[in-house]
């Protein structure tokens, strides 16, 4: 997507659960879901890999998430050294954002107002993806 500006989208590994996942973000952050398996390419994998997603991306509000199954072969192993960062346009859209996010996963810290002023909660899916939603008050972005 070229927007006219440079931009950083998160893209997340999975193994074979790909599709589950971005059904699950596609509602759990109303967004638009695209889906391109290995089969769709004229890339020559296994049989028992066709089905499972080459990329996939969920666009909601101005932002994209970005996801594949991988490569034949390559396990994924989830670590704690990353997490996505949402901010949303309101304390009521981020609110959205994280109960639907947090459905089946554990939360970190609930979604509330902080002490520099802004909401903010932080979560782990029921996926393994940890993710942290910023609303900022008033017109100052917290970045």
């Amino acid at each position: 997507m070229n927007t006219g500006k440079t931009t950083i989208n998160p893209y997340l590994s999975f193994n074979g659960n790909c599709r589950e996942a971005m059904t699950f973000y596609k509602t759990a952050l109303d967004g638009e879901l695209e889906i391109m398996t290995f089969a769709d390419s004229p890339m020559e994998v296994p049989e028992d890999h066709k089905n499972k997603v080459m990329h996939a991306s969920v666009k909601f509000a101005d932002a994209i998430l970005m996801a594949s199954d991988g490569m034949p072969g390559n396990e994924v192993t989830f670590g704690d050294a990353y997490n996505i960062s949402i901010g949303a346009k309101s304390a009521e859209e981020g609110e959205r954002y994280f109960k639907n996010l947090s459905e089946g996963g554990s939360v970190t810290m609930p979604y509330s107002e902080q002490f520099w002023g802004d909401t903010f909660g932080m979560l782990t899916d029921k996926f393994g993806i940890r993710w942290m939603v910023n609303a900022a008050k008033g017109d100052k972005q917290f970045i």
